[in-house]
């Protein structure tokens, strides 16, 4: 599924990684469905409590795309890359696998057996709606409005699997017709260069839109050249 060979050491790491973290229970799909099924009945559940919004109460729409863009930028370039006290699994899991299972000249997937190393684990998402999402909406729900609270769960999990879908679609092969899809191309090409060891604890380090690269100053504007040879 490659474009190109897979090198010798980052083939080496999968293996041993899919032999001692990967059961063979485990299915990709299922986890790629749960994922987006969980996602989706929440937000159609929390849009179909929402009634007749006000524009000010619809206004907290891109106020939370904003807010989480940021948290998704702070939460990457800080734990994900650094060690943090508390927080190690989440260095191991990100910088220590992902980045050796996925390199700048192996971003492609082989099966669906390594959407284990792509996806976020499903105990996670849970934990995002049931401590994060459901409690940060219900006290928008009781300090602002009933349809605060829903748009914000609503948005708050949109946000979540946008990000599960964008950084999917950056580990599928060249050829897939995701590739077509408006700015994919590009988040694809801004995702690889972050997977490039001298740039990754640097550069680019937003995967849904690169607002907050932009606004701190760390997206890596890759010359023409280099990313026509990509």
């Amino acid at each position: 599924m490659e474009t190109r060979p897979v090198p010798r050491q980052v083939q080496a790491f999968r293996e041993e990684y899919r032999a001692r973290s990967i059961g063979s229970g485990y299915r990709g799909q299922a986890h790629f469905a749960f994922t987006s099924l969980v996602c989706l009945g929440g937000i159609a559940l929390a849009l179909s409590r929402v009634e007749a919004p006000r524009l000010w109460e619809l206004l907290g729409v891109p106020a939370v795309i904003a807010l989480a863009n940021t948290v998704e930028f702070l939460g990457h370039r800080g734990p994900m890359h650094h060690r943090t006290r508390g927080l190690g699994l989440v260095f191991e899991r990100h910088t220590a696998q992902h980045h050796r299972f996925f390199t700048h000249e192996a971003m492609t997937y082989e099966s669906p057996r390594d959407f284990k190393m792509v996806l976020f684990p499903p105990v996670l998402l849970l934990f995002f709606l049931g401590a994060i999402a459901a409690p940060l909406g219900a006290l928008c729900f009781l300090l602002i409005s009933p349809n605060a609270g829903w748009l914000f769960i609503a948005t708050a999990l949109g946000y979540y699997l946008a990000y599960e879908w964008v950084h999917f679609a950056t580990h599928l092969p060249g050829n897939h017709w995701s590739a077509r899809l408006p700015g994919i191309s590009f988040l694809r090409i801004h995702h690889q260069v972050h997977h490039e060891p001298s740039k990754m604890g640097r550069h680019n380090f937003n995967i849904t839109f690169p607002l907050g690269d932009g606004l701190f100053g760390t997206r890596w504007r890759a010359p023409l050249d280099e990313e026509q040879g990509r």
